[in-house]
């Protein structure tokens, strides 16, 4: 009865009559992007590219201001009060994630799909266990390192695609996470310190961004397999935030924090502000996220990712006053360099494939 009736029978069981508008495995609107003006196009790709910078820049600049900073404070000289739980934040990222993909399933036609709704809840156990480390990390390190760190995934997510799914890589995919690991290595030895406290590299900040890393690349390998399945994008937000959902909750009331975070919310409307358009821009960006793989394909994706990374450590540094050494700027410069390396090589690779099959007649 109610909303929750329709929203879960139409994720459990799909619809046969359409496949998903966002479906992973469907083509057509790429083709049809293909066979479409330029100008039509180019507009498309600036929307895309723009969603996407603006959700997940404000993401990033807001992330970094909730758990870096005082509330409350009325003078410079007042140290103001700092919200420390997050997995409160976690949960309201997750909840606004599900309440949109699920008014998402029953507004669009999904595809029937034979997932087990169990199996979800191995994804989103870890997906919880690295949202939670990439906010607690900022309580010990830099947001310029940790965007780095979240560069150099591509290193754990090649041993877990190794571990999980029994994948093989080419060798050029092994030279570009050697770059990334020595452009990140230039970056965190020669990284300065400034007067903020949370600017400072610590052993605590590495070992919980350790944990992200892990946590992430074994969700992305976990969604990967689930996708055998052959649900749509959406159908997976919304599987994998209905348990993330109920497991912070769960934690939240079990250690008492939920009622106190609330508290919090109450006592600093800027914080409640902050959470709540937090969580907006990471639930639009996931939607641009597959609408913009549906339209233009997972390499323009990428880039326009790799280049909200790179705006994103400026954008920190600006905002909130990080140094950066010239040593650790050319280890940025590596890194972004051999991103740009992959996509190229994935590109050219895709394209070399596709070049070799039977044309059709």
């Amino acid at each position: 009865s109610g909303l929750c009736y329709p929203v879960v029978k139409t994720c459990v069981y799909g619809s046969e009559d359409k496949t998903g508008l966002l479906d992973d495995a469907s083509v057509t609107s790429r083709n049809e992007a293909d066979s479409g003006s330029s100008v039509k196009q180019a507009f498309r790709l600036i929307f895309c590219a723009a969603g996407l910078q603006a959700s997940y820049l404000t993401w990033g600049v807001l992330q970094e201001r909730v758990m870096t900073r005082s509330y409350g404070a009325v003078t410079p000289e007042e140290e103001g009060e700092r919200f420390k739980d997050s997995q409160f934040l976690v949960f309201m990222n997750r909840i606004l994630a599900l309440t949109v993909s699920g008014i998402w399933c029953i507004l669009f036609k999904q595809p029937r799909h034979g997932a087990p709704m169990y199996k979800y809840s191995f994804a989103s156990l870890s997906n919880i266990l690295s949202s939670w480390c990439q906010y607690e990390a900022l309580k010990y390190i830099s947001f310029p390192t940790q965007v780095l760190a979240k560069a150099s995934k591509v290193i754990p997510v090649m041993l877990m695609g190794k571990l999980v799914s029994r994948k093989s890589y080419e060798y050029w995919e092994y030279f570009t996470a050697v770059l990334i690991s020595v452009g990140v290595s230039m970056f965190l030895l020669t990284s300065t310190t400034n007067k903020h406290p949370s600017t400072v590299t610590t052993f605590s900040g590495v070992v919980i961004l350790v944990g992200y890393i892990v946590f992430d690349s074994f969700t992305s390998n976990w969604q990967d397999n689930l996708f055998k399945y052959k649900m749509s994008s959406v159908q997976m937000m919304f599987g994998v935030n209905l348990f993330s959902c109920l497991f912070t909750v769960g934690s939240l009331l079990e250690q008492g924090a939920f009622f106190d975070s609330l508290a919090f919310m109450t006592r600093h409307s800027e914080f409640a502000f902050h959470a709540v358009l937090l969580s907006i821009c990471s639930a639009c960006g996931q939607l641009f996220i597959f609408y913009t793989i549906n339209q233009f394909g997972a390499a323009v994706f990428t880039i326009i990712m790799t280049l909200r990374q790179a705006i994103a450590i400026l954008l920190s540094c600006f905002l909130y006053g990080h140094a950066v050494s010239s040593i650790g700027g050319f280890g940025i410069a590596v890194v972004f360099l051999a991103l740009f390396l992959r996509v190229y090589a994935r590109s050219r690779m895709k394209s070399s494939r596709q070049s070799g099959l039977p044309q059709k007649v």
